[in-house]
């Protein structure tokens, strides 16, 4: 049973990294391909309006292509920070909405005693916002680096 698991993970370890070989191969090839195809390119706008003008033109062009990645990079970026807000929202939801979570809550408040719960959550409170406000620091801290 475990012999024919390790066999199974071997052949699908295996085929990825054959797969990957061969995205790897395609990836050098497109690059290839594009290079000569800028190189004619670049030569056809030499021969017809001199060098400046080719030189321009393949400018602009990489120009062009530089500001579509760095638009997909952007919304990318933007689209795992909204997931990834989401999916702390949903956690957090489901944690408060946990029926176990609620039980220990309500004994808790029986077995200590309100007279002596609402000082305890004062302090849990003020401990909170200090950790959200130093999060917040850090975080304000780490975004103009990148």
């Amino acid at each position: 049973m475990i012999q024919r698991m390790i066999d199974d993970l071997k052949d699908s370890v295996g085929n990825a990294m054959r797969m990957t070989y061969l995205v790897v191969a395609a990836a050098i090839a497109l690059f290839i391909t594009t290079c000569f195809l800028c190189a004619a390119a670049f030569v056809a706008v030499l021969q017809h309006y001199g060098p400046v003008a080719a030189c321009l033109c393949a400018a602009g062009l990489f120009f062009i292509v530089t500001l579509i990645a760095a638009g997909m990079y952007m919304a990318s970026k933007r689209q795992a920070k909204l997931k990834a807000e989401k999916a702390a929202k949903t956690a957090v939801h489901t944690a408060l909405a946990d029926p176990m979570l609620l039980t220990a809550g309500l004994q808790l408040l029986r077995v200590v005693g309100v007279k002596r719960l609402v000082p305890i959550l004062a302090l849990g409170g003020v401990a909170l916002g200090i950790m959200a406000a130093s999060r917040r620091s850090a975080a304000d801290a780490a975004a103009p680096a990148e």
